[in-house]
């Protein structure tokens, strides 16, 4: 069995177009991405699946792994499926889904995912970390609620639960998936759902067609990138280039 960490890029973007290339830190987003997840030592690989040859011209730059994907995938879990064949994963091969806007993520956080799908029935699993409520309204947090067996019952970009009683607690989605190279393949061929379009959500697409997701609350104070501020705070973070 192996893990390959497989990261989908694309260059279109509304909020931040060309973000997997933005380089104000002296290295391509994509590249920070690709250090972060590297070392942890379960993973065997790490992968960039896009569709862009700037993209995958800069993986191989800095000495990365890219795979070249087509252009009219409408998620990245569907690229990622694609990937996999491509790669010629077998159906046990584990499959970790780090999104291309993550630089944040620590080799731990990859343990953990690990940890949840090798002790799951659940066909993926998932991470998620308290929230501020101060911050539960911004529809680019992802929001989550789950059960009492740590499966996700919904995501939303909404603040959920609702707050009647002033005593909520809010969990944010990581955007981070585990998955069993067979159940990916099978979720690529699921047609798309309500809920997923209307909140471009694509791990709804799972739980509408009945499949379940484990998931489990961790410690994390990363940053995705999502707009234009969210770029500039990381580079004041990490160093600006010269």
């Amino acid at each position: 069995m192996s893990v390959v960490v497989i990261i989908p890029a694309r260059y279109a973007s509304s909020r931040l177009p060309g973000k997997p290339l933005l380089c104000e830190t002296g290295k391509p987003l994509i590249q920070h991405v690709v250090e972060a997840v590297s070392p942890s030592a379960r993973v065997d690989s790490v992968v960039v699946a896009t569709d862009d040859v700037r993209i995958a011209d800069a993986v191989e730059a800095f000495g990365g792994r890219a795979v070249m994907t087509r252009d009219d995938h409408i998620s990245g879990t569907d690229r990622l499926a694609e990937a996999a064949e491509l790669l010629e994963l077998a159906d046990n091969d584990i499959v970790i889904n780090v999104q291309g806007d993550e630089p944040d993520f620590k080799p731990q956080i990859i343990d953990e995912l690990l940890d949840v799908i090798e002790t799951t029935d659940a066909p993926m699993g998932t991470l998620c970390t308290p929230l501020a409520p101060e911050l539960a309204d911004d529809p680019n947090r992802v929001k989550v609620v789950f059960d009492g067996a740590d499966r996700a019952m919904y995501f939303s970009r909404a603040k959920i639960p609702f707050d009647r009683d002033g005593a909520a607690s809010y969990f944010l989605h990581l955007g981070i998936y585990a998955y069993r190279v067979g159940f990916l393949k099978k979720f690529s061929q699921l047609s798309p759902t309500p809920t997923e379009q209307s909140e471009k959500l694509e791990q709804l697409r799972a739980i509408e067609h009945g499949y379940a997701i484990a998931i489990k609350s961790v410690d994390y104070d990363g940053n995705g990138i999502d707009t234009p501020g969210d770029y500039a705070a990381f580079v004041a973070r990490v160093g600006k280039s010269d």
